[in-house]
């Protein structure tokens, strides 16, 4: 993988918070930040991957990112995680919400069960972890929120209506976060990503036939990976994109 050349200086030393971001895209977006100097602190439920990640970096940044583990689908847990985060970063600036669970699945076979664990997983969560770390974003004297939406609610896709759901409902919240944390000096954006071929992906829903169908859709004849998203997300959490809030950017490779 090939991160980005570009230095945004202003990051270097900034308190970054990354949900999900032990695995596929979030650790793309950790190691992208790391990178930038800045101080990392990223959510997940799954242990042993986002130990690995943290150790790994160890060797390579500045500052060693700091994992915390955490249900984020459970409200208490996933906003006590936040304040811990922002205890170990002293000053929190940035927040990712990156977490997702791009779960496949029939209309019919839909139980209200599921509904609930695709909301509380992919929107809900979001609105309660921007919740908690809003005012530290603040007291840092201002700062950015990223919203990773998908590009799927726009496709008409059929398999996955819960989650399209969600990934087009971060979009009106994206929005009412923008209005209402403007005034504090928070911006507030999303990314829209296109197929990011992940492990995840590969060894649940891919294959080759249908990674060169969207290409074949595609501007750009490649395929994309999680660090395809870390300059957008760089360029959105950092001074370069300073007047920009209440925006989506697409990173689709032109399939839109």
């Amino acid at each position: 993988m090939t991160y980005p050349s570009v230095s945004h200086a202003d990051l270097s030393g900034r308190g970054v918070l990354v949900t999900g971001g032990g695995s596929g895209i979030g650790a793309a977006l950790v190691e992208g930040f790391a990178k930038q100097g800045a101080r990392v602190t990223f959510i997940d439920i799954a242990e042993e991957p986002s130990r690995e990640l943290a150790e790994r970096l160890a060797k390579d940044v500045d500052h060693k990112p700091v994992f915390v583990r955490a249900d984020l689908s459970k409200v208490d847990e996933a906003q006590a995680a936040v304040r811990e985060a922002a205890q170990h970063l002293g000053s929190l600036s940035v927040l990712v919400n990156n977490a997702g669970w791009d779960d496949r699945h029939e209309m019919a076979e839909v139980t209200e069960d599921y509904w609930d664990k695709s909301q509380a997983i992919n929107l809900k969560q979001m609105f309660f972890v921007s919740q908690a770390a809003a005012p530290f974003i603040k007291e840092a004297g201002g700062g950015a929120i990223v919203n990773f939406s998908s590009i799927s609610y726009l496709l008409n896709t059929g398999r996955m209506p819960a989650y399209t759901t969600a990934k087009a409902g971060i979009i009106g919240l994206t929005k009412s976060l923008a209005g209402k944390l403007g005034p504090d000096g928070i911006r507030v954006n999303a990314i829209l990503p296109g197929m990011i071929i992940t492990e995840r992906q590969k060894r649940l829903w891919l294959t080759d036939e249908s990674i060169a169908a969207m290409i074949d859709r595609q501007c750009l004849k490649r395929t994309l990976d999680g660090t395809d998203l870390v300059g957008p997300c760089l360029f959105l959490a950092s001074d370069a994109s300073a007047a920009m809030t209440s925006q989506t950017l697409v990173i689709d490779g032109g399939t839109l």
